[in-house]
């Protein structure tokens, strides 16, 4: 489990990098929020295959 969110964190990270300094106070908050979102939108697009795959 702490393999899978050091894989978000570190990806969080590096698409936080192209939007906000690192040196910027708000950094890690917005490494947080963006980390929320890969994890929601992996999960979002995991139950909407699930979904797919039991329609066909």
């Amino acid at each position: 489990m702490s393999l899978i969110l050091r894989i978000f964190l570190a990806l969080a990270g590096v698409i936080t990098a192209l939007f906000v300094a690192r040196d910027s106070l708000k950094f890690d908050i917005m490494q947080m929020f963006v980390a929320i979102l890969l994890v929601t939108g992996v999960l979002l697009v995991g139950s909407l295959w699930s979904l797919w795959r039991r329609q066909a």
